[in-house]
């Protein structure tokens, strides 16, 4: 499926660690894509509008290679 990411994959893509993506969602800083439920396990599935609305909330409130911006 073109254009259909895993958290993991776009956790890669935009260079943060799977748990800082999935404390985002569960913060409300960013939107949570579709999920689909299979018999015991949970899986969100990522559009390129998603991935790019994460990305975008990393580039806004992260510096490269030091974390979150320091608030002023």
């Amino acid at each position: 499926m073109a254009g259909i990411y895993s958290t993991s994959e776009v956790a890669e893509k935009i260079g943060v660690a799977k748990r800082t993506l999935i404390r985002w969602l569960k913060d409300h800083k960013i939107t949570e894509p579709k999920r689909i439920e299979h018999p015991g396990i949970v899986s969100r599935l990522w559009s390129e509008r998603n991935l790019k609305q994460a990305q975008k909330y990393k580039e806004q409130n992260y510096r490269k290679g030091r974390g979150c911006k320091k608030k002023v």
